[in-house]
């Protein structure tokens, strides 16, 4: 697997096509920091490390209203072959729907709107709406 954070993003995306309560995900700090801002945005449920066998795992409980999961799409924005970074002006170009993007800066992962209130930028990561 070359990049684990699409690999985290199809997981998600594919346990609410099929309405799973939740998803498990290998264990790595960055997929943490992204799950623990989706718990924070209300977009998950909940948030757990597992230990299972020798690997930690994460399980993210998925939040549905009415039967329609909260997550109405996610997107990979930086990849291993194309980096993409912005100031915190430009951040507003980036983002094309009504959701959140996800940004790595050397203060750790923000959303866009802590980015801009901060004067931060930094690698953007994906986007979720």
């Amino acid at each position: 697997m070359t990049d684990p954070i699409t690999d985290m993003l199809n997981r998600i995306r594919n346990a609410q096509a099929v309405s799973h309560e939740s998803v498990e995900v290998p264990f790595s700090k960055l997929k943490e920091g992204i799950a623990n801002i989706l718990e924070e945005q209300k977009i998950i449920k909940k948030l757990e490390i597992k230990k299972k066998k020798n690997n930690k795992i994460l399980k993210l409980s998925l939040d549905y209203s009415d039967k329609i999961g909260k997550i109405s799409g996610l997107k990979r924005i930086s990849k291993p072959g194309q980096r993409i970074y912005s100031n915190f002006k430009d951040l507003g170009k980036i983002k094309r729907k009504a959701g959140i993007l996800i940004i790595s800066t050397s203060k750790g992962l923000i959303t866009d709107k802590e980015a801009r209130q901060k004067k931060l930028g930094g690698e953007v990561l994906c986007e979720i709406w």
